[in-house]
Order: structure tokens, then sequence, then C-alpha cells
């Protein structure tokens, strides 16, 4: 049985155990220090957790780069740090299968995250109870780039495989008001657009400082109706994760061991400019008018630690927190039509770019295997480049990548160009925002579709035809 971290606290204690952490004790500045130890950390083989331990301004510990290295990783999934990158797709894979893992249930009493209370609207100030901090030099504000997310749907309130647990960032506007932004693809713009309809509140919850294995849920693309906490349960090998009902709304639980739980609603029908933001593209996002949340209630454990992540050009924490969670989903829904496939690299800025090994049946197969995945829910949406290559290419090996794309594409035969589909507006390529070309490269070895060559000679009608076309026009004139 792997190692389970039903809180922050416990994987930091695993990590520090493992050389994995650092803990910067002199006193910092909140810009440029916290941003500037994320970005070098990125930077460093096996990048260990860096932990604030004093931070100007603010009586909080500050944490970054948790998920920022393949060791971080793989001792999130009570694995040996130094498993490969293959070893854990394998081993994340094996327990995908697992789901559902309903999740515990605790008591109010029990659950860490209500150690603390703020219960009145006037006295919650964001500014003192988060160190907030630029994370690029020209970002708009403060934005907390590593919240989980709980939204319910507004038809059907009750039905928890609708819970929503995503990740979408959050920028802090006042004492209590903060932005979000919800892309038209993502769940919570399901949600919003329903609520809308009806002018009704969204209930949210925005939860700080959590469990490995449900940040990396709530960061992953699964299918609208598959719950994440029951996904964290199958990802901690069978065992259930922790949660507790919110404060404020029956239908939504928070994960019982977060730092830092923020309750409140989306206002219908409100729109403010949220941006720009250094984004994971590697570049800034540009400004939007996205929708506007109230906070009224706040929760959180003695002391909480603050955590968040630095994101800039690749790669940095979140390349690795969206890495293999993008690409198993992925294997997962495109394996259940074609058996043949064998792997999913969609580690590449969030799936952009894609990698998918696979048997050939037959000639063109390659390119069918693509466009199942430009059919997924994640795949249409953000893959833009698709390489397809044999099974015996392993495609997290890039050298053996570009061996295949070297040696095996035909570019008048093997290269797809699809115009005008719907892609991330954050990628800096697309034009107008949201709109880019599809690229399919079948790198696989060319196969005849058929095992014979096929023959083009015209076929010569039957003799005797013309005998029995008289014979039978005869019989129908006969009939009148």
């Amino acid at each position: 049985m792997a190692k389970v971290y039903h809180d922050l606290r416990s994987f930091l204690s695993t990590l520090e155990e493992n050389g994995q952490l650092v803990r910067i004790k002199d006193e910092v500045n909140p810009e440029p220090d916290i941003a500037a130890a994320g970005r070098a950390a990125a930077n460093i083989e096996n990048g260990p957790a860096v932990l604030f331990e004093k931070v100007k301004g603010y009586p909080y510990r500050v944490v970054t780069n948790v998920h920022g290295s393949w060791a971080n990783h793989a001792l999130m999934l009570g694995m040996n740090k130094t498993a490969s990158t293959k070893e854990q797709f394998l081993e994340i894979n094996r327990r995908w299968d697992r789901f559902p893992v309903k999740p515990e249930i605790l008591s109010r009493e029990n659950a860490p995250c209500k150690e603390n209370t703020i219960d009145n609207p006037d006295e919650i100030n964001l500014f003192e109870i988060l160190p907030l901090y630029r994370i690029n030099e020209q970002d708009s504000g403060f934005f907390l780039s590593k919240a989980s997310i709980i939204t319910a749907d507004p038809n059907e309130p009750d039905n928890f495989d609708k819970l929503n647990v995503g990740t979408y960032r959050i920028q802090v506007k006042g004492k209590n008001r903060v932005g979000i932004q919800a892309l038209a693809f993502h769940d919570i713009a399901v949600q919003l657009e329903a609520a809308e309809r009806k002018n009704e509140k969204v209930p949210i919850c925005i939860t700080v400082g959590n469990s490995p294995l449900v940040t990396y849920m709530a960061s992953t693309p699964v299918m609208y109706t598959e719950n994440e906490y029951e996904f964290v349960g199958a990802l901690q090998d069978g065992v259930p994760t922790q949660i507790v009902k919110s404060d404020l709304y029956d239908n939504l639980y928070v994960p019982a061991g977060s730092e830092v739980v923020l309750e409140g609603y989306i206002e219908p029908r409100v729109r403010e400019v949220e941006g720009p933001f250094g984004e994971f593209p590697g570049s800034y996002s540009g400004s939007r008018r996205q929708c506007v949340i109230t906070i009224t209630h706040v929760t959180h454990r003695t002391n909480p630690i603050f955590e968040n992540l630095y994101l800039g050009i690749p790669w940095t924490e979140i390349d690795y927190l969206m890495a293999l969670n993008t690409s198993v989903p992925l294997y997962q829904q495109i394996k259940r039509d074609f058996p043949e496939v064998q792997a999913v690299n969609a580690m590449y800025t969030h799936g952009i770019g894609c990698i998918i090994s696979t048997k050939v049946r037959f000639g063109g197969f390659g390119k069918e295997v693509a466009f199942r995945l430009l059919s997924t829910p994640h795949g249409g949406s953000y893959s833009k480049i698709i390489i397809i290559v044999d099974e015996f290419v392993d495609p997290f090996n890039l050298p053996q990548v570009m061996w295949a794309l070297t040696t095996r594409v035909r570019p008048d035969k093997d290269v797809v160009v699809i115009p005008n589909c719907p892609g991330m507006p954050l990628d800096p390529s697309s034009y107008p925002a949201g709109i880019h070309s599809k690229l399919i490269i079948d790198a696989t070895t060319p196969k005849d579709p058929e095992p014979n060559p096929r023959e083009v000679e015209l076929l010569e009608p039957p003799v005797g035809y013309e005998k029995y076309e008289a014979l039978i026009r005869d019989l129908m004139s006969n009939m009148k």
C-alpha cells in the first residue's frame, strides 16, 4: 500500500526526509523573493520544495515548488524518488482503474481546516489572511495560482458525481472579492452558464494548501460526471480521501486538511477585467472580462501554510503538476476505442503538444488515433500538435521521437493541418484568441492498407448480360 497524505504538512515532512524540501529561515520580501525561488527551484535537477519560514509583513509561512520535480511527484505517489517518468505513468494508470473510491466524510470537529473561523464578512481581509505577492513582474495583481475550487451543478446541486474540483487562477481584487478565470471549456463554465440563465449565484469554495493528490486531481482533465475526490482515493491506491462539508453549503465538500478555505458565491452576470497574468505558455495572458466572487466565510488551520506555484517559461512547477495527470486520462479515453494505443505523452504545455505511441493495424491508422484525441474534451480544446509514433517508440523519450519524425514521416502524405479549430486562448499563437489550426504528424512506419496490391483494372460486365436484360424488359412489359 502506497503512503497516503491527507494534508500538505504530512507531505512536506516526507519531502524533507527525502532531501526534497529546503527551508529558508531568513526573512524574505514577498516580492521578488518568493517567485524568484520558485523559478530557481524549477531550474535545478530534482528541484525541491522551498519553505519560507519568515515573510516580511505576514505571520504565516509560504511554500512553493511542492510538485516541482519528478522526484517530488514520485514521493507523492508513495514511490521511490528515483522512479522514472514512464514508471510513474504506468503506476498512475494502474491506480486509475480503481476509480471510484468514495471519500471519507469527517465531522467538523475532526477536520483540521475548521480549526479557526471568520464568520463575520466585515472581518474578512484577504490581504491579512494570505501572504500575497505578484508571481511575475507585470501581473495585474495578486493571484492564487494553486487553489482548488469546489462548485456544484446548479441543475443537480446534490449530484455528487457532478461536484467539480478544479484549478482556476484567482485574482485578489479586494478585502473580500476575487476574480476567477472560467474559460468556456472548463467544467465550472458549464455550471456558471446554467446558473446565469436563472440569474442565480454559484456557491463556491476556494481551498489553499491541500494534500498533494487533491491538488493533482483538481488539475486533471476528467469527464464532467467523474468526481475528483473519488479519483483521489483511486490514486491513493484505494484509501479514501478525507473531506468535510462546507460551513455555508450542504452540497459542497472541501478537503478536510486544507490550510485555508474561502467560502462565498460567484455574482451572477457580473464581469470585471481580469489579468494580465504570467501564464503557463511562458507569456502574459492579456486581460479579459471574467466573473467575480464575494467571500463571506473563512476557515483555516492554526498557523496556516500558504501554498502557491511559480509559472513561467517551461519547465516550472505547473508543468510537472499537469504532466502525467493530463497524459493518463487522455490515454484512458483513447484506448477505450483503440486498444492498440500503448502510451500518451501530453506533458508539454498542458497537452498543447501530444505524442502517442500505438500499434498500427493498417495504413493511415495513426491519423485515426489522432482524430480520436481531438474528439476528447481536453484534446479538443488544448491539443494543437499531435505526433503519432509506433509502439516500439517510447513517447517519453524525445530522441526516439525525433528518430521517428526524421525516418518515418512522408511530408506529402503524413502531415495534416486542420484549420479554424477551438484551442487554448492563453496560447499566444492562437488568433483570434481561442482559435488555431491543428497539426497531425503521423510518424508511424508506412503501411499498406491491405497486404496485396490493389487492382485498378476496370470491371467487364458478365458474358450474356444483354440477353437477360432484353428478357427482363420483355417480362416487365407483359406484366402491365
